[in-house]
């Protein structure tokens, strides 16, 4: 168990480390490219985007998270579900190239067909480094999956950047897409020292099929309802007005989809690993279970309330219509963690059936609240309409995940009180401080940065002033990993 812990501490680093360097790249050549780009350049990308997220999953179709979920998985298995992500991707590829004039004809921009045909190569790399990311994702050395993502974002952004500054325009982003997927999957393929057998295995695919199954169904309907919002954007709004939501979408999720990925790469696995024993497992959901509100409630309620200065010292004005949007999908960010985390504790008990309810409920919440609010021809209702489906679904997936693991509904509610509280204790703070403005007109401005630093001192200095005189235990743990760290360094 030592040496398990042990090994969970340096994924958890690792994986941190690769989200939090990987974000910063991603974070610049965004700004350049927002800054470069038009809104109508951002709606082309968000329309291609839609179709390749279902390619992707339909590359995937859940085999990977059924490797995961998998106690001991064998060469076998490894190797079925490579040449099978393989051959789905290069048929789905194919069907969609003959697609590519259908698809720029039902948006009505010719532009797209040569774009979606280099655009969608993206999914076809990716699929090829799925299986070697799950093996070192399951032997929780994920060291190279960090310097992959690095390399590859880093050349890749630079090349966006040229692109989008000799005037390319969407182009710019499409061909730093297939750059970063190619980059990075070529490197795990030099690095992961895994080739496949030439083997393909019925019964590989039959031991994983259910989870497999359960988890692709799932993700079929996050995807389609993740993505119905720009397809309905773009088809009967506009190009423009779905740049401003892709913008606000996009920087949103930098953090709660972060968040995420590093959970289920860091704690699945282990999970998975004591399955067997309940009273083990309960205790390490706990832990994993305020450690995330610990993250999730502070990040992201400070994100929100410093949006506007975020927005202005990145873009200036170009994209003040996007604040708003930006502000309330963090919060709605703050819930889709959980409703993630909740399906991963399912998922490592293989509690698959579960995982696609949750799924159907979210699915169903958002429809309602998509019909309930697409007339209104107002991107903030659209968006007020995911935060209130997310909510409710947040509460169901509580229910069902304590149903299906044994670990109470209260006990959740108890784990998070103290973090929202302090969060609530931020936003307050940052609202009330009153901070300088400036001429906003200009993107890197020094008063709007000031504003900035100034509202997300006093939301942090809150949170902890909160976290402090509540006495949450991981508030010692802090402090003395820190003075341990200070220690250290002062020996040096």
């Amino acid at each position: 168990m030592s040496e398990l812990k042990t090994r969970t501490a340096k994924t958890l680093k690792w994986n941190t480390i690769d989200r939090v360097a990987t974000q910063a790249l991603y974070g610049l050549s965004g700004i350049i490219l927002a800054n470069l780009l038009s809104k109508e350049d951002f709606g082309l990308v968000g329309v291609l985007g839609v179709f390749q997220a279902f390619a992707i999953l339909f590359v995937d179709s859940g085999f990977g998270s059924a490797l995961l979920q998998k106690k001991d998985p064998d060469e076998d298995d490894y190797s079925t579900v490579f040449w099978f992500n393989l051959g789905v991707s290069v048929a789905v590829y194919a069907l969609l190239c003959l697609s590519a004039s259908r698809i720029a004809a039902f948006f009505g921009a010719p532009q797209l067909a040569a774009m979606s045909r280099v655009m969608f190569l993206t999914f076809v790399l990716t699929g090829l480094g799925i299986v070697q990311t799950n093996r070192l994702m399951k032997r929780m050395d994920v060291k190279q999956i960090a310097i992959a993502d690095l390399f590859a974002l880093s050349i890749s952004a630079c090349l966006g950047a040229t692109l989008a500054y000799i005037g390319a325009g969407a182009w710019a982003i499409v061909w730093q897409s297939v750059a970063l997927a190619g980059l990075r999957s070529g490197w795990l393929w030099m690095t992961g020292g895994w080739m496949p057998k030439a083997v393909f295995s019925r019964r590989s695919l039959r031991d994983i099929r259910h989870i497999g199954l359960s988890v692709f169904v799932s993700q079929f309907f996050n995807t389609l309802f993740l993505n119905i919002y720009q397809f309905v954007i773009a088809k009967w709004y506009s190009l423009s007005m779905l740049g401003s939501y892709s913008q606000a979408d996009k920087w949103s999720k930098m953090g709660s989809a972060s968040l995420s990925q590093i959970l289920t790469s860091s704690f699945v696995p282990l999970l998975a690993k004591v399955q067997d024993d309940i009273a083990t497992y309960h205790r390490y959901m706990q832990r994993i279970d305020r450690f995330t509100a610990l993250l999730a409630f502070p990040a992201l309620t400070i994100t929100a309330a410093c949006g506007t200065h975020i927005f202005h010292f990145l873009f200036g004005t170009k994209w003040d219509t996007a604040i708003p949007l930006f502000q309330i999908l963090c919060i709605r960010g703050i819930g889709t963690v959980f409703i993630s985390l909740y399906s991963n504790f399912m998922m490592a008990l293989g509690h698959g059936r579960q995982i696609v309810t949750v799924e159907i409920v979210k699915d169903s919440t958002t429809a309602i609240a998509l019909i309930a609010t697409v007339f209104s021809m107002s991107l903030e209702a659209l968006v007020w309409g995911q935060l209130a489906a997310t909510l409710a679904t947040w509460a169901i997936a509580g229910i069902i995940a304590a149903r299906t693991t044994g670990y109470s509904v209260g006990a959740l509610a108890k784990d998070l009180l103290p973090f929202a509280s302090a969060a609530a204790a931020a936003a307050a703070a940052i609202w009330a401080v009153p901070v300088p403005t400036g001429d906003i007109s200009h993107w890197l401005n020094p008063v709007s940065l000031a504003g900035l630093a100034i509202q997300a001192a006093a939301g942090v200095a809150a949170t902890f002033i909160t976290l402090g005189a509540l006495r949450v235990p991981e508030m010692a743990e802090i402090k003395e990993k820190a003075l341990k760290a200070i220690g250290k360094q002062s020996k040096v």
